[in-house]
């Protein structure tokens, strides 16, 4: 079920109502969120409820038998069931199609052809996800962390809570399973604070995502006919529409969440305005990679052995990180980019900021800001070229076609043969303007803060304007633009 659906628009406001009915007697309640959860997920395909429901089930009897284990070999065969269970579901789903393709490739090198074809398999919507959630939980338990519920109504809940269930953020046991034990009143701000932000989600995922991803895949599913600043157009609208489209996710998780009385993660924190790759992913999905650094860098070593290995581990990290993202060597590419300039950044840090300083480029001013960010922002369209890619194939003749020189294109009317119409490109480059002003805005001071010390005619004036802008300019009814990027993860 999709947040910019009609059936959402129907399920959610009768979730909430009745959710509220129901708040003040924690067990009917979380009865009341495990149901709309299996419901919402099962709208996609009933079928895989049972990875889900099978998932919950391992975790939860083994989260108890790890705590009351003494013995530490029994306690990590027990972690390693765990492991295998959720890890075993996502491999299977996800990876086996690519390991077979692998295979096939690697044995053509050497002039052998095996006669292995792919499997009719259905990608489960947002596996990755609920399966790092899961397994947080016994990870943490078998650290000593936390200690396991014996509620396992709450659990199933927590595993499956529909706000966050599909593309995240990826929630850590320590933060939001205690609060399906809390009590909740209803609450008129939060609940104001939840709409806004789900608005806001909207705004950006109807008028500024699913609008770019028009020309984006009118560019990069026709690579071969397109070049030069087509390219660098279509490059430079996917970073808008990929951050405003999985952005705009967590913003409606987030929203949803809190009208319940919910807290879930920040997962975005402007990360265009970030001064190096390091930064960018201290602000970009931000629960994946806090999620990596406690257990995969950490558990590799960190930082602990030496500079060299400190900095294999961050590349084996950020190559895990991109086949995450997907079975396709476009991803482990988008990753290792990534995770070589990280590396890149670490072995340099003093001599090149050194060096910068000499020149007058700095952090402390304006200049050295601009750019740094405008570098960082230039690597990251980089390596998005590799993300959306159909293909390895293509994404490197994408990047062979962007050294043509055609800026023509922007003065004979021929950009305008993108998918995009002239007003159609006066609407989506006005709305990056005012979301880049709203971001910088909120960095200052706080606009929801803002807004709440206005005039009340102010206030509602501003909420039905908005409403108003998203049914107008909102893009409606394209399966191709209107399905959350991240849903495929």
């Amino acid at each position: 079920m999709l947040f910019n659906s009609i059936d959402f628009a129907i399920f959610f406001p009768l979730a909430f109502i009745t959710y509220w009915l129901v708040a003040g007697n924690k067990k009917i309640r979380n009865v009341h969120i495990l149901f709309s959860s299996y419901f919402f997920y099962g709208w996609w395909d009933w079928r895989f409820l049972f990875l889900i429901a099978t998932s919950s089930i391992v975790d939860f009897y083994i989260g108890q038998r790890i705590y009351h284990t003494e013995n530490k070999k029994k306690k990590k065969k027990l972690l390693l069931i765990s492991l295998f269970v959720n890890l075993g579901f996502l491999i299977y789903f996800k990876y086996t199609n690519f390991f077979i393709e692998t295979l096939v490739d690697s044995f053509k090198l050497f002039g052998k052809d095996l006669e292995i074809s792919t499997l009719q398999i259905i990608l489960p919507v947002g596996i990755s996800f609920y399966t790092f959630q899961t397994l947080s939980y016994t990870i943490d338990i078998y650290r000593g962390q936390i200690k396991p519920t014996r509620d396992w109504l709450a659990f199933f809940a927590f595993v499956s809570f529909f706000p966050q269930l599909v593309a995240g953020p990826i929630e850590r046991a320590s933060h939001l399973l205690p609060q399906f034990f809390k009590t909740y009143k209803f609450n008129y701000q939060e609940v104001k604070s939840g709409l806004l932000l789900i608005l806001y989600g909207l705004l950006k995922k109807m008028i500024i995502a699913d609008r770019a991803a028009i020309l984006v895949n009118q560019v990069y599913n026709n690579p071969s006919s397109y070049k030069g600043y087509e390219v660098i157009l279509a490059t430079f609208l996917f970073a808008f529409q990929i951050y405003c489209d999985f952005s705009a996710y967590t913003d409606i998780a987030r929203g949803a969440g809190r009208t319940l009385g919910f807290d879930l993660m920040k997962n975005f924190d402007s990360p265009y305005f970030s001064k190096s790759i390091t930064e960018f992913w201290r602000r970009w999905h931000i629960s994946l990679s806090t999620w990596f650094r406690d257990y995969v860098y950490i558990p590799l070593g960190g930082s602990r052995k030496g500079r060299y290995k400190t900095y294999l581990n961050l590349f084996i990290v950020f190559v895990i990180s991109g086949l995450w993202h997907g079975a396709a060597m476009t991803f482990i590419v988008w990753g290792a980019i990534h995770g070589l300039i990280i590396v890149f950044e670490k072995a340099t840090s003093k001599t090149r900021l050194k060096n910068l300083n000499r020149v007058g480029l700095s952090l402390s001013n304006l200049t050295g800001k601009l750019v740094f960010m405008t570098t960082t922002f230039v690597i990251v369209c980089f390596a998005w070229i590799f993300f959306r890619a159909n293909s390895f194939s293509e994404a490197t003749l994408l990047i062979k076609n962007t050294f043509v020189n055609n800026y023509i294109v922007f003065f004979n009317d021929k950009i305008y043969e993108l998918g995009l119409k002239e007003n159609e490109f006066k609407i989506l480059f006005i709305s990056i303007l005012i979301l880049i002003g709203f971001e910088i805005l909120q960095k200052r001071r706080n606009f929801t803060r803002i807004l709440s010390f206005q005039p009340l005619i102010f206030r509602w004036s501003f909420y039905v304007v908005s409403v108003i802008i998203l049914i107008i300019f909102g893009i409606y009814g394209d399966n191709d633009t209107s399905e959350f990027i991240y849903f495929q993860f």
